[in-house]
């Protein structure tokens, strides 16, 4: 390990490191723009200038390799003279905004001109402008404050893998921008806002909405797909205004996708925010005794077996057990929380987990992708599998119909029998899997949620047992999920009991009168017509397609609305906290599903939060360790049968519109309008 001195700290480092990382690591604080830790080196801001003995100059430390017995001074005389001078080029033409800039407040420039630049400007020239750039609905651009960092570039190329944003030009003509006018088409452009040191790149839907310091900052977990990536919700009094990333090395690193990012406005459209009943076929708004008496009146006399729960992608752990108590304490066993119909939840409780976890993609040599397209379904941890294809250490197939994932890949085909050949070891990959030392296969729903679907999910598993995925300290059979609560829902048990019925076979059960009561938790993705005559009750927080089914709706809070537990597609517990407080008359799901229950004559046995997530954690331990992982022994899951000669499809053809909040957002329809150049759906669909 190389020895170096830093201001007189003497200190040994790991081989490859940088100067900038060395001093970092002594505890010096190196001012930067264009470098950033996730992202290669770019050596050209020159903010990070220190000193090392015997060079004639000052050294970039960002680009200086460590090497035995350097010498570095950080703040010496030669050090703050050439800071002061790298500070004062870059604001011979930096824009005199901050007043109106939308970076104010949280600008890298203004910190760093504050610490380490000059007190005056002996520029008297006319400063260069730059006419800005049309990046799309979510990218707001102002490129005369631009300092040429290429941050956004090398983040486009590197991790998004969409390389559509460059540098035209050289010196001061130089223009980053698309090379073409167009939109972003990554599902991860968002990021770049947060990458910008400078206020060139902006959030367009928050512009010229807030200041910083006038937000309530909370932190919390997106629910828009199944990663469960850790956010930051800000707002200012009972509206969100935006929402940033939270660093966490095992889930999102920085990263969140677009959705998760700006679909935030569609909290407060088409919201829910009293009871309604329906009177001769029409909707009308109610009070909660109204709503409850309805509901009792209806479910008086009434069989269990004849009463069914169906909860939807976007529910937390607390409201699927008050509402699975509520439903056994009436003698129903007609529940699921796979309202898309997976076929997974039966047997071993790895056989519905991303048992590698999601960092640990990086530790993978082989990746067999099997009806999924990780873009589309979990945008950030896509970006993962890039990082790793970077590396140059893995070969990725996929099992599946051609799509673009931003990194080479192998097409095997799309038919399920290439899975069985596979098991068998007749096809070429098998090989493949058995010589890698981490394989991993990822199955998605669009195989699971087939009418073969057990049988894809076991001939999965069979390929995982021949081809050495299961090993001593490895785990490489992984499912990807969508949805944010279907892991939460499997652990707890939120599926059809002894004689009870899962999705498909309520609705059928709804046609023929076999089913005459359906509680709808959230769920808004099911075929509404298959529904029949049955008295519905939905149970969430927009007027999207269940609501405007129902017999009786009872407005509940969203993900942002309240404290709620959910895991990942991982097995992650995680903890979201309230921002807001819910509109009007709604109110948090698990407090409705309680007093509805005392209406009843079933009173479930919590009052508040606490106790009733002490009796969720006792039913269910796995959900005891927050941001923990509970291990998933290997066993026996899906059912052995034939494969359909079907080819594979994706769930997702709009990335933008897959759950109630996405579809109710203004932003996220000029997504769909400008991006995809589609036209946007007026009601609920499955996106």
């Amino acid at each position: 390990m190389p020895k170096i001195t830093i201001d007189d700290i003497e200190l040994d480092v790991e081989p490859g490191l940088t100067v900038l990382q060395a001093c970092e690591l002594a505890g010096k604080e190196i001012p930067r723009f264009c470098y950033h830790e996730r992202l290669s080196v770019a050596g050209n801001c020159r903010m990070c200038l220190v000193e090392m003995e015997k060079a004639p100059k000052p050294i970039a430390s960002c680009a200086m390799p460590v090497g035995e017995g350097m010498k570095i001074k950080t703040d010496s005389e030669m050090v703050k003279k050439a800071r002061h001078g790298v500070m004062e080029f870059l604001l011979i033409n930096h824009p005199l905004d901050c007043p109106i800039c939308d970076q104010g407040g949280e600008c890298d420039l203004q910190d760093q001109a504050m610490g380490y630049g000059f007190d005056r400007s002996r520029y008297l020239e006319t400063k260069r402008a730059v006419d800005d750039k049309n990046l799309g609905p979510l990218v707001k651009t102002i490129m005369t404050r631009c300092i040429h960092c290429t941050r956004c570039v090398r983040f486009a190329t590197e991790v998004a893998g969409v390389p559509e944003l460059g540098a035209t030009g050289r010196g001061e003509t130089m223009e980053i921008g698309t090379y073409v006018e167009k939109a972003l088409s990554s599902e991860l452009s968002g990021n770049i806002i947060d990458l910008c040191p400078v206020g060139a790149l902006t959030s367009k839907p928050y512009a010229f909405v807030a200041r910083p310091w006038e937000l309530k900052k909370t932190e919390s977990i997106d629910v828009t797909d199944a990663l469960g990536s850790n956010i930051r919700v800000d707002a200012r009094g009972s509206e969100i205004l935006r929402v940033l990333p939270r660093v966490n090395e095992d889930v999102n690193e920085e990263w969140i996708s677009d959705k998760a990012r700006f679909s935030y406005d569609g909290l407060l459209r088409q919201r829910l925010d009293k009871p309604y009943v329906r009177h001769d076929g029409k909707l009308r708004p109610a009070s909660w005794d109204e709503a409850f008496a309805a509901i009792t009146a209806k479910l008086k006399g009434l069989e269990g077996k004849k009463l069914a729960a169906i909860a939807g992608d976007l529910a937390d752990c607390e409201s699927m057990f008050a509402l699975k108590s509520l439903m056994t304490s009436l003698g129903s066993q007609n529940l699921d929380c796979r309202q898309d119909g997976s076929a997974v939840g039966e047997g071993a409780r790895s056989g519905y987990l991303f048992n590698s976890t999601v960092a640990g993609i990086e530790q993978a040599d082989a990746i067999l992708l099997v009806g999924t397209n990780p873009r589309l379904e979990a945008a950030v941890l896509n970006a993962r599998i890039r990082k790793r294809f970077l590396t140059g250490k893995v070969k990725i197939a996929i099992v599946g119909p051609e799509a673009d994932l931003t990194y080479k890949h192998q097409n095997l085909g799309s038919n399920p029998a290439i899975l069985s050949q596979i098991a068998a070891g007749s096809h070429a990959f098998a090989e493949t899997l058995k010589q890698a030392q981490k394989p991993m296969l990822i199955i998605g729903t669009g195989a699971l949620t087939r009418a073969d679907g057990a049988a894809i999910l076991a001939s999965a598993r069979a390929v995982a047992e021949t081809c050495g995925l299961i090993k001593d300290g490895w785990n490489g059979f992984n499912v990807l999920h969508r949805a944010a609560s279907r892991v939460g829902g499997l652990d707890l048990g939120f599926l059809p009991g002894a004689g009870g019925r899962g999705t498909d076979s309520i609705l059928e059960g709804t046609s023929s009168g076999a089913i005459e009561v359906v509680y709808l938790l959230g769920a808004d993705e099911i075929d509404m017509k298959r529904l029949g005559k049955a008295f519905v009750i939905y149970q969430g927080h927009h007027g999207d397609a269940g609501a405007a089914r129902a017999d009786v709706i009872l407005p509940g809070a969203a993900y942002t609305e309240k404290d709620g537990t959910y895991v990942n597609t991982e097995g992650r517990v995680q903890r979201a906290q309230r921002a807001t407080f819910p509109l009007g008359d709604a109110r948090e799901d698990w407090t409705i599903l309680r007093a509805l229950s005392e209406r009843l004559g079933r009173k479930l046995p919590f009052d508040n939060l606490d106790a009733l997530q002490v009796k969720m954690t006792k039913a269910c331990p796995t959900l005891s360790g927050v941001d923990a992982i509970a291990p998933a022994a290997w066993g026996a899951f899906g059912k052995a049968g034939d494969l359909a000669n079907q080819d594979f499809t994706y769930p997702i053809a709009n990335f933008y519109m897959t759950d109630a909040i996405g579809r109710a957002s203004v932003t996220m329809a000029k997504c769909v309008a400008e991006i995809l150049g589609q036209g946007v759906p007026r009601t609920g669909t499955h996106g």
